[in-house]
């Protein structure tokens, strides 16, 4: 197995099976963020949505997104997936970690099942208390850390 692919399976393993975050999307040049509950299923980011909502159509138009939490930007591609209920792993992670959200919202006609494929992840990291930036460039499959040099 290559660096980049230990790097990034301890990468999810911390991450951890799902988070709030903040989503941006953008659709004729107007950026938009928002805080999502979002799930992680092996190397893939879902999150639910009502398609009357306004980054369900800047999504449509605009597959590009980026999701962000903490000290880690992720840049991906969104797809949207059907209707939550239909998606049996979905369900079990979101339950599990956002149950009230999932009683109340996932078997609404209007909720939409959205996943990114994540393309670029960065984050800084801290080792003995210097700072380093870490990059998945997922695309080209390549990994590197680089020490913040002030």
């Amino acid at each position: 197995m290559s660096e980049f692919h230990i790097n990034l399976f301890k990468f999810f393993d911390e991450f951890g099976n799902a988070r709030k975050m903040v989503l941006s999307t953008v659709d004729n040049n107007k950026v938009t963020s928002r805080m999502m509950s979002v799930v992680r299923i092996e190397e893939s980011f879902y999150f639910q949505t009502d398609k009357t909502f306004r980054k369900y159509q800047q999504i449509k138009n605009n597959p590009l997104v980026a999701l962000c939490i903490d000290n880690i930007q992720i840049e991906g591609i969104c797809k949207e997936i059907g209707h939550p209920t239909k998606s049996e792993p979905f369900c079990n992670v979101y339950k599990e970690y956002f149950n009230s959200s999932y009683k109340m919202y996932s078997s609404l006609d209007n909720e939409r099942l959205f996943m990114v494929t994540p393309t670029y992840v960065e984050r800084w990291i801290y080792i003995k208390g210097i700072p380093y930036l870490e990059i998945f460039d997922i695309k080209k499959e390549s990994y590197s850390i680089e020490r913040y040099e002030t």
